[in-house]
């Protein structure tokens, strides 16, 4: 092994403020609920983390909350992934069967974190960092640290040796998971260690408080107490002035707030001297008249009263943030909106965070900071306005209250806003995904979009960003999707659905699922295929055969479908080649239509051998003859029809005013696919003799739904 003082680079010790050439690169994260086994790149400033509910993104803020908490880092056999609890079960069974005690606890699964920091390795001073290097290689810029949550050497007569079990699997289990539950903390201990990034043999043995040394973590909770005035006031904006208050005492910046403060002190110690000379004398008088009793004797103490008053309590508890009203007036607190109050809360927390690491003489050298859910209660322009301006707080509070002395923060974001996740940058942000793992478990994945998306092109990129930013699409957070051409189909769509699952009782049903409704255009829908992939999202793509032929100048004109040639569709020439002829479409099988997790749905006869439409209009005309009467050849007269339709009033009229109508088969078909392929999760059962505890910490749960815990 190799020690950090032995290195090349093992640069002073001494601790200094704002080491802005360091950062986390990335982490990896093993066995802490939903997140068995990922990996998740953190940006230089802001991290933007999307994804489905009950996908883990709230159980990487807990577990930085145990990881950067002021005691050690402790865990819970709820925290266990269920999917490594057969870990347990297969060292209780070497256990019973005499295994050595370095045998069972290789068998028993540990809670791993590694952390990943780049540093300039040119720095004059690399702070509390210098301990955690132990790689000889002058190029190197990367630090590693472990954190695992491991078995004691004594763990296995911990967990295991007054357990008594029957023949009965099931029972075993169940009375091992009930015993385990209160057993897992005295046989588990955190442990850290620095470990070469190119050797991992070449390790170092640390403090687990030199994690906390290292990097400083604030929260910022998706609770956050703004709404409760049913009894009393939470006065949660007031609660931050306490902190402001003593950062401003250590100030090493501004010595004008430092004076402030210390008026502020100072104005209390005189009130407190008042009190003493005059309050309390008269105080005192209202005591009862003990010498009645013989109290006090020759020997006995006499009895006097002393009211103080401390600064702190003073501020933390009768201190109170209003705002500003009339007639002298101010108002509470709560008789703001919640919008309002939660961006004001948000930015207080934030020169809060700044403040304690301003005030801190040993500052750590990065400083972590998790905000869930800001966009509660903010309308949509207001969360764009967030996470735009996020940057530019930062940069105001170095700028104004630190004498551009750099502070070292990264910012992770987790969010159910499109509105947030089409402001960001597709590079800034982490797509956490729930997958299976197993009977009745589940497991996060984790899609970098800074290391791109499958195959997708640079210009697609550009082009999905740009225009998820304009459609403000919730892509990011849905189960499944429908990518549609236009107006009338995204009118009438919510109708279509729920007429189709009428028709399929006792089958999986769309409308109960979380679904994504993007108008696209036929020219535009297989630039999405890549992303579509990447996300790993059930998609159904509705789109026309769009006819044409060359007339006689050889440009390419619209005609029925029984007159065409070539279709103009471009989503349809990306699935099926550029010469495919609408009638090469038409005798396309439900196969040739599926591609994956993908498939697509085109104008097709109503019935076998009869007429098709060309668009979604003369789709509808035609699957609907008692309500458009045709003379002559139905489909010519429908694409005539159609083509006298304005689009928007056309869908609302039978949206709204003539409902009773039938859905074209293409769609009926397609939604039938996408409600029936990989339905949104049901709940799911625990592992036999598995308890699980509801832990308030976990993801928002939707209605019906249940996932792992996390």
């Amino acid at each position: 092994m190799h020690c950090a003082e032995s290195t090349a680079k093992a640069h002073g010790a001494t601790k200094k403020r704002g080491l802005k050439f360091m950062r986390i690169k990335g982490v990896e994260i093993e066995n802490f609920r939903l997140l068995r086994g990922v990996a998740v790149g953190l940006e230089d400033r802001t991290t933007l983390i999307v994804g489905r509910n009950n996908s883990g993104k709230t159980s990487i803020a807990e577990l930085f909350r145990r990881l950067l908490g002021e005691k050690a880092p402790s865990f819970r056999l709820e925290d266990f992934s269920l999917g490594c609890h057969e870990r347990f079960w297969a060292a209780f069974e070497a256990f019973r069967a005499g295994g050595t005690a370095p045998d069972v606890i290789a068998l028993l699964p540990s809670i791993k974190v590694t952390i990943d920091i780049t540093y300039d390795v040119n720095a004059p001073d690399l702070g509390p960092l210098s301990e955690c290097i132990v790689d000889l290689d002058p190029n190197c810029s990367e630090a590693r640290l472990i954190l695992t949550y491991g078995p004691r050497p004594t763990a296995p007569t911990t967990l295991f040796a007054d357990l008594t079990v029957g023949e009965d699997v099931a029972v075993n289990r169940s009375t091992l998971f009930r015993a385990l539950g209160s057993r897992v903390t005295s046989a588990y201990v955190a442990s850290l260690e620095a470990v070469d990034p190119n050797d991992q043999t070449n390790r170092k043995v640390l403090e687990p408080k030199t994690l906390t040394a290292l990097v400083r973590g604030g929260f910022i909770n998706a609770q956050r107490g703004l709404d409760d005035d049913t009894h009393r006031e939470r006065d949660v904006l007031g609660k931050v002035v306490e902190v402001l208050f003593q950062s401003a005492l250590t100030d090493p910046v501004d010595p004008e707030k430092r004076t402030t403060a210390e008026q502020l002190k100072a104005a209390v110690e005189q009130i407190q001297g008042d009190l003493h000379a005059g309050f309390n004398a008269k105080l005192t008088s209202l005591l009862p008249t003990f010498d009645l009793f013989g109290y006090p004797g020759l020997s006995d103490p006499g009895l006097v009263t002393e009211t103080s008053f401390d600064v702190d309590k003073l501020l933390n508890d009768h201190t109170k943030v209003r705002y500003v009203g009339v007639n002298g007036m101010t108002l509470p607190e709560t008789y703001n909106g919640l919008g309002v109050r939660n961006l004001v809360y948000m930015l207080l927390q934030l020169l809060r965070f700044f403040r304690e690491y301003q005030a801190t003489p040993t500052a750590a050298g990065v400083h972590l900071i998790f905000i869930e859910e800001p966009e509660a209660h903010l309308h949509p322009q207001m969360q764009e306005v967030f996470i735009r301006q996020l940057d530019q707080i930062t940069s105001a509070f170095v700028a104004q209250l630190n004498e551009n002395r750099p502070w070292p923060v990264q910012f992770v974001v987790t969010t159910h806003s499109p509105h947030m996740a089409n402001e960001a940058r597709f590079e800034a942000m982490r797509y956490f995904l729930s997958v299976p793992d197993g009977v009745g478990m589940r497991r996060s994945v984790v899609k970098d979009l800074r290391k791109g998306m499958g195959g997708a092109a640079v210009p697609d990129r550009e082009f999905l960003h740009q225009y998820l930013t304009l459609t403000r699409c919730d892509l990011f957070f849905a189960d499944k999707a429908v990518l549609i051409e236009g107006t009338a189909e995204r009118i009438l769509l919510p109708a279509m659905i729920r007429k189709t699952d009428s028709t399929a009782a006792g089958q999986p049903q769309l409308g109960s699922q979380y679904l994504t409704v993007m108008e696209v255009g036929g020219a535009y829908a297989h630039r999405f295929f890549d992303l579509l992939s990447f996300l790993e999202l059930r998609t159904l793509i509705i789109t026309d055969i769009d006819a044409v032929r060359p007339n006689d100048a050889g440009k390419r004109v619209a005609v029925p479908v029984a007159e065409g040639v070539f279709t103009s569709n471009g989503c349809l020439k990306a699935w099926f080649g550029d010469d495919v002829s609408p009638q090469a479409l038409l005798g396309k099988a439900a196969p040739e239509k599926t591609a994956g997790i993908r498939r697509i749905a085109f104008q097709i006869p109503e019935a076998a051998g009869g007429p098709c439409g060309r668009s979604f209009e003369d789709a509808f005309i035609l699957a609907n003859p008692a309500r458009f009467p045709l003379d002559g050849d139905p489909a010519l007269a429908a694409y005539v029809l159609a083509g006298d339709q304005k689009k928007s009033t056309f869908a609302l009229e039978h949206a709204i005013e003539h409902t009773d109508w039938y859905v074209p088969q293409y769609i009926a078909e397609g939604l039938r696919w996408l409600a029936e392929g990989n339905p949104a999760p049901v709940e799911l059962a625990p592992q036999v003799g598995v308890e699980i505890v509801a832990d308030a910490v976990g993801d928002a749960v939707n209605v019906g739904k249940v996932g792992e815990n996390g």
